[in-house]
């Protein structure tokens, strides 16, 4: 997620720049035209603007339901953060000898602890994996104008392999169990499950206990569908489609138009400002410009919140998310603090 305050002029340019140049030359295209054609080729204004009245309409639409995708896919992962310190809390408080019917040693209670806590950081490695695995819908980072920003910003996932990411936290027997299972996070949380009840059956858990950490786990396994339900029902697409189409329909139409207009002014002010109806023409470019600019951006912000798990600079940081479960878990298990992994790399102030 971009952590600046504001863009600065960089960031825009790279971000703009390219359907900005391409914008100029179509303005320029059109108005040249209008001017070699002798006026004479004019689209009304009272068109564009209810065309331009129907495109900010279904923007605005796909901003708010973009926007929601986001903030959906932001609590469904601060409700995973929840969880993970709950299951921490819990692991340590209700795991011990209290019950057993054989007393076993602190550093078997202890390993017993830490398997659960690592098995834990694992599903939170195969979640985020999952999460930024692409889908067929998912083209934002495709696109010219934002391949820049792909190779600017730090994405976990796509530069460091899933097994070597989830190695450190499984057994062998573990990794081959979930090896060939197509949704390995669920996988996972069985292996949780199981384990837990094996704890209960020897008496290193109480009953009661074993019922609050399974509640944890469903509630685990809530969350992850809840995301993956995200993940896997793209923005419609039949808005997208109209939404693009209307928005170029307009973007090409409104150069012609507004060169009409500053036309027209020339006309009324040619008395006060002679030859004002030769050269005021020209005026409409910039202008036309950034109509087109503010309308395409306006549509761009929407398209690039679409998908909050995509590898975008405006994604929900789940992998920074993960991370900082993993380095709480870790840090209350005592381990050694250069043993625990650091945050991740922040590239462009964007944290992944």
């Amino acid at each position: 997620m971009y952590t600046k305050k504001f863009f600065s002029t960089k960031d825009l340019l790279l971000w703009t720049g390219f359907e900005t140049f391409v914008f100029f030359g179509i303005a320029s295209t059109e108005v040249i035209f209008f001017v070699a054609t002798g006026s004479v080729f004019l689209i009304p204004f009272a068109p564009i603007a209810l065309i331009g009245t129907a495109v900010a309409f279904v923007i605005g639409f796909q901003n708010g339901s973009a926007y929601n995708r986001i903030w959906e896919a932001r609590m469904i992962w601060g409700s995973i953060v929840n969880a993970s310190r709950a299951l921490g809390i819990l692991v340590q408080d209700f795991i011990n000898n209290d019950r057993t019917k054989q007393s076993v040693s602190d550093e078997v209670v202890n390993y017993e602890k830490k398997i659960i806590i690592y098995r834990h950081i694992a599903w939170l490695t195969a979640l985020r994996y999952a999460m930024r695995q692409p889908r067929s819908w998912e083209y934002v980072m495709k696109e010219n104008s934002n391949k820049g920003w792909a190779k600017s910003i730090y994405v976990p996932e796509f530069n460091t392999s899933f097994q070597d990411a989830i190695n450190p936290y499984l057994s062998e027997d573990e990794l081959a169990y979930i090896e060939n299972k197509s949704n390995k996070q669920t996988a996972i949380l069985y292996l949780q499950s199981r384990h837990l009840r094996r704890l209960k059956e020897e008496g290193l858990i109480w009953e009661f206990s074993f019922l609050r950490l399974e509640n944890i786990v469903k509630e685990l396994l809530d969350h992850q569908g809840k995301s993956e339900r995200i993940k896997n029902f793209p923005y419609p697409r039949q808005f997208a489609s109209i939404l693009y189409y209307f928005t170029w329909i307009f973007i090409l139409m409104v150069p012609i138009s507004i060169a009409g207009q500053f036309h027209d002014l020339g006309l009324k002010i040619n008395n006060e400002l002679v030859g004002a109806d030769q050269w005021f023409v020209w005026l409409s470019i910039p202008f036309t410009l950034v109509v087109m600019w503010v309308y395409y951006t306006m549509y761009r912000i929407g398209r690039v919140g679409e998908n909050p798990f995509e590898g975008t600079a405006n994604d929900v940081p789940i992998s920074t998310i993960a991370r900082s479960i993993e380095i709480d878990l870790r840090q209350n298990l005592g381990e050694d603090p250069a043993e625990i992994p650091q945050p991740f790399e922040m590239k462009r102030d964007t944290q992944m």
